[in-house]
């Protein structure tokens, strides 16, 4: 049979049905893109909410442009950083690092805990900082790119690190411990490195 012979032998209405049909594979096929497009270019019926609790830095920054240089931790990271005097939020926070460490329970090897400080701290809590957190990483904090990266955040801040070094959450020294570790455990759960 003559595939010309056959087309023409096919009525107006089974054309119009073809063509709806290819409109409606192409509506279920394109549409979707072009709304998911759409949604992400301006940004509506994007969710309000959000399932982790302290501030997502997602700008690409490193522990390096944080101004900890020599960290070569290639595990995720619960870093203290103290641009000032380590005063009680700052031993708060440290000890904070080392709970949420320990609360990892089977996923503790995955982690670590560390501190960034720019000024020595002082000989007791140093002494305290030995004999109690063995376990504990020690960096120096450059003030200048510290205050780059951190921006308007004041005081001791407690940040999520990955294991490429890049940040991921900061928390103040105001967080709860149990909010941490949930972000922590998920990051974990969800990574594919570290």
């Amino acid at each position: 049979m003559n595939p010309a012979i056959a087309l023409s032998e096919v009525s107006p209405s089974q054309r119009r049905r073809g063509r709806l049909q290819l409109i409606l594979i192409l509506a279920v096929v394109i549409g979707p893109m072009m709304l998911a497009s759409a949604m992400y270019q301006w940004r509506f019926w994007v969710p309000e909410t959000r399932s982790y609790h302290g501030e997502l830095i997602a700008t690409g920054q490193t522990r390096a442009d944080l101004g900890v240089a020599d960290a070569d931790e290639e595990r995720w990271q619960l870093l203290v950083t103290v641009p000032s005097v380590c005063d009680a939020a700052c031993k708060e926070l440290v000890f904070l690092a080392r709970q949420v460490h320990i609360g990892l329970n089977r996923d503790v090897s995955r982690a670590a805990h560390g501190i960034a400080i720019a000024q020595p701290l002082t000989d007791a809590y140093d002494a305290q900082l030995r004999s109690e957190y063995p376990q504990l990483a020690r960096y120096a904090l450059q003030l200048e790119a510290y205050a780059k990266t951190a921006g308007s955040a004041e005081g001791a801040q407690l940040w999520i690190v990955d294991p490429r070094g890049n940040l991921v959450l900061r928390y103040d020294a105001t967080s709860k411990g149990k909010s941490i570790l949930n972000d922590l455990r998920h990051l974990l759960k969800i990574s594919q490195i570290g």
